[in-house]
């Protein structure tokens, strides 16, 4: 029985394929059974309104969890950023890898960098948090750009600017990583400049809450200072009561004295999409030790985020 196949369900994006077939190899080596990909195809692949229309929560992630409670995979592979910040009883988050680069990134025209782009650049995106970040930098800052609102995976977006539609486009690092193409970024934006989607950078893996054996070689996979991290960035998110389709940036941060782990800083943003009013505080104290600890330096952070009038700032708060 201990060689039978474990079955992986994953989106069936190039992006989402490729991350999957890298935890796949890493399951591989900790079980020393092997894995095979299951592809299921989610709301969000096959829908075409902007996801801020569709809800955003969880339209990337409900069928491959279908799939699990059916028991038609084993386990599955998420971009942690998509999942809703509720975990449901009957599953357990087994493992959160070490997170890749969380950063933002822009692919533009004539290799552009952000703040050399000409006046009235169109830079894409489908996100409302980038939206906010970029346009409250250059109202800060006296750049001219407008943002505009696009769907599509890494190929249809980059095409945008192959093909001059628009001057350039935002994408995290992480995915360009896994699939390859870091080289075509021309710029990297600093989280000073926009902050990432809480758990940017992560992948989830998720398992029956109730096969301990499963979860208990699929944790061979977890870095605890990427899953405390995430999970004060989630917390906040969780605690502001929006979607992760929301105008709200994140980031927990390790703060180091050479090779030793001093202090962690968690920093939350959120505004209008138009840039014209932010909320953005950060905190910094000792490294959770706990989920518990790291839930309420979240928590922590919002209610402070809440008191200077981050909740009008949101549009329709999630119920």
């Amino acid at each position: 029985m201990t060689d039978k196949a474990l079955r992986l369900g994953t989106r069936r994006s190039k992006l989402a394929m490729a991350q999957s077939g890298q935890v796949a190899e890493a399951v591989r080596r900790v079980t020393g059974r092997p894995v095979e990909l299951v592809e299921i195809t989610t709301y969000g692949d096959v829908s075409r309104e902007a996801l801020a229309q569709i809800g955003g929560t969880g339209v990337f992630v409900t069928a491959l969890r279908d799939a699990l409670a059916r028991g038609e995979v084993d386990f599955a592979v998420h971009s942690l950023k998509d999942l809703p910040t509720a975990q449901p009883a009957e599953l357990a988050l087994a493992a959160v890898p070490v997170r890749e680069d969380p950063r933002d990134v822009i692919v533009a025209r004539d290799a552009l960098k952000f703040t050399d782009l000409p006046r009235g650049a169109r830079i894409g995106t489908g996100s409302p948090r980038r939206m906010a970040q970029l346009n409250a930098y250059a109202r800060a800052h006296a750049l001219d750009i407008e943002t505009v609102a696009i769907r599509g995976n890494v190929d249809t977006r980059i095409r945008y600017v192959r093909d001059g539609e628009l001057d350039a486009v935002v994408l995290a690092a992480a995915g360009l990583n896994r699939i390859g193409r870091i080289d075509e970024v021309t710029d990297f934006l600093s989280v000073d400049t926009v902050l990432p989607a809480p758990g940017q950078g992560a992948l989830a893996i998720e398992c029956a809450a109730d096969n301990a054996d499963l979860i208990a070689a699929l944790g061979e996979l977890d870095d605890p200072f990427t899953r405390v991290a995430v999970t004060a960035e989630r917390s906040l998110l969780a605690a502001l009561e929006v979607g992760c389709s929301a105008p709200v940036g994140a980031l927990a941060d390790l703060l180091t004295d050479g090779q030793i782990v001093k202090e962690m800083r968690l920093r939350g943003v959120v505004g209008t999409t138009d840039g014209t009013r932010t909320v953005q505080l950060s905190t910094t104290g000792s490294v959770p030790q706990t989920h518990e600890q790291a839930m309420a330096l979240g928590r922590e952070l919002a209610t402070e985020m809440l008191a200077q009038g981050a909740a009008g700032l949101m549009g329709e708060r999630a119920q």
